[in-house]
C-alpha cells in the first residue's frame, strides 16, 4: 500500500498520532512511518494483513484486494469519496452502493427528445409540427430535487419558420417527513388526463404508498381555449371558450393486487365563458363568468391478464356548459405498450368517451375533441424502431354532443430520446 494511501486512509477515520498497546504485524517496527496510522487501521478492522503476522507493505495489492479495505473504510463511516470513485467498479462487483458517491456523479442530468407528428382533421385540414425538449434534473440534496423543461415548438404547414420556445417546467420535489411534495411549475394530470393534463403554476402533496392520498392547488395554464368552431343555430357561427383562474382537489388511490381504484374531488373556480362568433354578419361576443366547477370523479383499472388492462373513470360535474349535460364516463382497454429502451416492443390500445363539456378543460387526447362535449372512440398502436425511437399512430372518431357534427383525426408522432 502507498504511503499516501495509507495517511489518507487512516485520516478518513480520524487517525492520530496515537499508539496501541500490542503490535499486530511483525514487519512494521515502531519506529516505521506508518506504524501508528497501520496500527490505527487494523485496531479498526479495516486491514488484515496476511495472516502470518506480517502487514506486507513491500508487496503489490490487486485492485480487488484494494476495494476490500476501502469498503471496510466506508462501512466505518470513513470519508473516502475519491477512493471510492476509483475503484467503483470493483466495489459494484463486491456488491458495496456507493450511493452517495452515485448521487454526487450525477448531481446534474440533461435529457430530451425529438417528436414530429402529423395529423389529418379530415376536412378540416392538417396540422405538422416539431417539438424539441430538453430536460435538466439536478440534485439539491439527499431528499430534494428540481426538474427544469425548455420547449421548443415549430409550425412546419406554413413553413414560414413559426415557432415558439417556452420554459415549460420549473418545479422541486421532496420529503416533508413522509409527505412528498411538487412546487412550482409543474404537471398536473387529472382523471387519468380526462379532465385536465398539462402543466400548472402550484403545489402538489401526497402521502402513502398502496393507499396515497393526495392534494392540490395550482393555477390552471394553456387551458386549450377556443377550440373547433360549431353552430349553435342556423344564423350563429360561434366559437366558446371555458377558463378558470385556479384548481384545487384532492384524490385518494389505492390498489389492491391486480386491481387499482382511485376517487377525487377537484374544484376548477373563477372561470369564464366566452362565446364569440357572427349573428347575420355581425361580430359577437358575449363573456359570462361562471359558477365553481366542483367535479367528483371515481375509477377502477385491473389486469384481465399478461400486459391487458381494462379501465374505467367516472365524472360528475355541478355545471353545465352550452348542454343540458354534467357527467363523463370514459372506458380503456390497452395491451402492452412501446418501451424506449427496448427494440421491438410494442403496444395497442382503445377508448370509448362520453364527456360532457364541463368535465373537459385540458384534455390528454391527441385528437380534436369540440367546445360542446363529446362521445366516440379512439384505437392506438405504438412501436420501437430502434432503441430510443418510438412511434405511434391513433385514430378518432368522435361527435360533437350539440350539433352532432363529426370530428375525426388521423394522428401520427415520431420521438427520438436522448
Amino acid at each position: 500500500m502507498k504511503k499516501s494511501l495509507v495517511l489518507a486512509m487512516a485520516m478518513a477515520l480520524g487517525v492520530t498520532a496515537s499508539a496501541y498497546a500490542a503490535n499486530p504485524f511483525s514487519d512494521v517496527p515502531a519506529g516505521h512511518w506508518a506504524y501508528d496510522s497501520i496500527n490505527k487501521l487494523a485496531a479498526a478492522g479495516v486491514i488484515e494483513g496476511y495472516g502470518d503476522s506480517t502487514f506486507g507493505g513491500d508487496k503489490l495489492m490487486t485492485r480487488y484486494e484494494m476495494a476490500q479495505i476501502v469498503a471496510k473504510a466506508m462501512a466505518k463511516g470513513a470519508n473516502v469519496d475519491k477512493l471510492a470513485a476509483e475503484f467503483a467498479d470493483e466495489l459494484d462487483n463486491l456488491g458495496v452502493r456507493v450511493a452517495n458517491l452515485e448521487k454526487k456523479a450525477d448531481n446534474v442530468k440533461i435529457t430530451g427528445n425529438i417528436r414530429y407528428n402529423y395529423a389529418d382533421y379530415d376536412e378540416d385540414g392538417y396540422a405538422t409540427g416539431l417539438r424539441s425538449r430538453i430536460w435538466v434534473k439536478g440534485q439539491i440534496n439527499d431528499d430534494w430535487s428540481y426538474t427544469g423543461m425548455l420547449q421548443n415548438v415549430q409550425n412546419l404547414k406554413d413553413n414560414a419558420g413559426n415557432e415558439d420556445t417556452k420554459f415549460q417546467r420549473a418545479y422541486v420535489d421532496g420529503k416533508i417527513g413522509g409527505l412528498a411534495v411538487e412546487a412550482g411549475r409543474l404537471p398536473l394530470n387529472l382523471v387519468d388526463g380526462n379532465l385536465y393534463d398539462t402543466r400548472a403554476d402550484g403545489i402538489v402533496a401526497s402521502y402513502g404508498k398502496d393507499v396515497k392520498v393526495t392534494g392540490f392547488y395550482a393555477k390552471p395554464t394553456d387551458q386549450g381555449k377556443a377550440l373547433n368552431s360549431a353552430k349553435l343555430d342556423p344564423m350563429y357561427d360561434l366559437k366558446a371558450s371555458v377558463e378558470f383562474d385556479n384548481v384545487y382537489g384532492a384524490k385518494v388511490d389505492a390498489k389492491f393486487g391486480v386491481v387499482a381504484a382511485t376517487a377525487g374531488y377537484t374544484v376548477f373556480q373563477d372561470g369564464t365563458l366566452t362565446t364569440e362568433g357572427k349573428f347575420m354578419g355581425v361580430d359577437q361576443k358575449d363573456v359570462k363568468e361562471l359558477d365553481d366547477n366542483k367535479i367528483w370523479n371515481a375509477g377502477v383499472a385491473f389486469d384481465l391478464a399478461k400486459d391487458l388492462n381494462l379501465s374505467a373513470n367516472y365524472m360528475k360535474s355541478s355545471e353545465k356548459y352550452l348542454t343540458n349535460d354534467d357527467d363523463a364516463i370514459v372506458v380503456g382497454l390497452s395491451y402492452a405498450g412501446a418501451k424506449a429502451a427496448k427494440e421491438g416492443s410494442f403496444g395497442v390500445y382503445g377508448k370509448y368517451y362520453d364527456q360532457a363539456r364541463s368535465t373537459v378543460v385540458t384534455h390528454t387526447m391527441n385528437g380534436a375533441y369540440g367546445n360542446h362535449g363529446f362521445k366516440g372512440y379512439m384505437i392506438g398502436a405504438n412501436y420501437t424502431f430502434a432503441k430510443n425511437i418510438v412511434g405511434a399512430v391513433e385514430y378518432y372518431d368522435l361527435e360533437d354532443k350539440l350539433d352532432d357534427s363529426d370530428m375525426k383525426t388521423l394522428w401520427s408522432q415520431l420521438v427520438f430520446t436522448f
